[in-house]
């Protein structure tokens, strides 16, 4: 008896999924060549100026600049306004009006001094 050639499943698999693999590579690499040439358009297009970066969320307004008439010499003082300069008689830092009034001091704009502090 002469023995029939035997092929696997796996084989039969294997061949049908090559061919369709071989036909569909060509379609596929198209198609991702034609998507990164846009991209990179896009991206040239960045660069050169007519965008930048991703995009930008508009800025919140901010309020309206008003006067400060009141400042109060506590930790969470940074800057010392010019009222208060002035009325100190040209005391211009915090550690010195700290130093004369006393943390926590209030000042405000037409009013009068605080007192100063003990120490002084």
């Amino acid at each position: 008896m002469a023995r029939l050639a035997v092929t696997s499943i796996d084989d039969v698999v294997h061949s049908a999924i090559q061919e369709v693999m071989a036909r569909a590579s060509g379609s596929i690499a198209a198609a991702i060549a034609q998507l990164a040439a846009a991209e990179l358009e896009k991206q040239l297009s960045v660069t050169n100026g007519h965008a930048r970066g991703p995009a930008r969320r508009a800025a919140r307004p901010r309020p309206p600049r008003v006067e400060m008439t009141r400042w109060i010499a506590d930790r969470r003082a940074r800057r010392v306004p010019t009222f208060v300069i002035e009325m100190t008689s040209g005391l211009d830092t915090k550690k010195k009006i700290v130093a004369r009034f006393g943390e926590n001091a209030v000042f405000e704009k037409g009013k009068p001094l605080p007192r100063p502090a003990k120490a002084a």
